[in-house]
């Protein structure tokens, strides 16, 4: 018997696009400098979609229009992440994505010690990305803390379990990917994607800025 050759297609792929802030660390200290001055009751998100923690602060989701030198570096840096996202995953050319308006809601997170924020997905827009500025010192034994938890959109698709889908090589896995954010790593993904951040322990303070993207000729 002659076995045919096997054609293995990728489909139903979820692109998850990384980029690093090298060096980050003027910048970082300037953005964690400004954050925690402002974290109080003006610049507090009136509104939150969640029920508010003592120990995450969320801010207003104005933060790109604040005119403040290290925020406008930081928005250049997030949005070409998102943007050349786009041109990567799509077949959008650089000249059809000019042409589109481009807007965001933007905002920073300051966590601290049990802080940490349920799954969720941002359905009115069409990427997301989060910035680290600040990761925090790791503590012993809490090896998830703090951890951005991406979840595996394929619902179902783990329902059965046997030696033959246990081991899927890493594209295929049906696992949620967590990720241990580092300072100046951006991590853009699709808005449909529910993700979460584990509780952060420790005395130190986690602070990130979250970005939700959306298009319109």
């Amino acid at each position: 018997m002659v076995v045919p050759a096997l054609t293995l297609h990728t489909r139903f792929a979820v692109p998850l696009a990384e980029m690093r802030l090298v060096p980050c660390e003027q910048l970082n200290q300037e953005l964690e400098a400004l954050f925690l001055s402002r974290e109080n009751a003006e610049h507090r998100n009136p509104m939150p979609s969640h029920t508010p923690q003592r120990e995450v602060f969320e801010s207003r989701f104005n933060l790109f229009r604040w005119p403040e030198a290290c925020v406008q570096r930081l928005r250049a840096f997030m949005l070409e992440g998102v943007a050349q996202t786009v041109l990567r995953t799509t077949e959008l050319t650089a000249q059809d994505l000019g042409g589109l308006k481009f807007h965001n809601h933007t905002w920073f997170h300051i966590t601290r010690n049990a802080g940490s924020f349920v799954a969720h997905n941002h359905p009115m827009a069409s990427w997301s990305a989060v910035y680290c500025v600040r990761a925090a010192a790791a503590v012993p034994g809490q090896r998830d803390s703090g951890v951005l938890r991406l979840a595996d959109p394929r619902a179902g698709a783990n329902a059965y379990r046997d030696p033959a889908n246990e081991r899927l090589q890493a594209e295929f896995r049906l696992s949620p990917l967590e990720l241990k954010l580092v300072p100046g790593q951006l991590v853009v993904f699709p808005s449909y994607v529910f993700h979460d951040v584990s509780p952060f322990f420790g005395a130190d303070t986690r602070i990130t800025v979250a970005t939700n993207c959306w298009f319109a000729e």
